[in-house]
């Protein structure tokens, strides 16, 4: 039976331009849940807007991994 593991990532807005600014936040944790056995089998996200100093829009995203074993 498979095993599975639940992460959330909060992806933030680039200062200056559009996408994100830590995409590579995002391909961290999804390559340390590969090296430990899992792939990733699903991934959600949902907008928040921030209005604090300099806050720009955040995405969250959840990430869902199955054990390959």
């Amino acid at each position: 039976m498979p095993s599975y593991v639940v992460l959330q990532v909060t992806l933030k807005e680039k200062l200056i331009g559009t996408g994100s600014g830590n995409l590579s936040e995002l391909e961290n944790v999804i390559n340390r849940q590969c090296a430990k056995g899992y792939r990733l089998h699903t991934i959600t996200t949902a907008s928040a807007h921030s209005s604090g100093f300099l806050g720009g829009d955040r995405i969250q995203a959840t990430l869902v991994f199955e054990s390959l074993n």
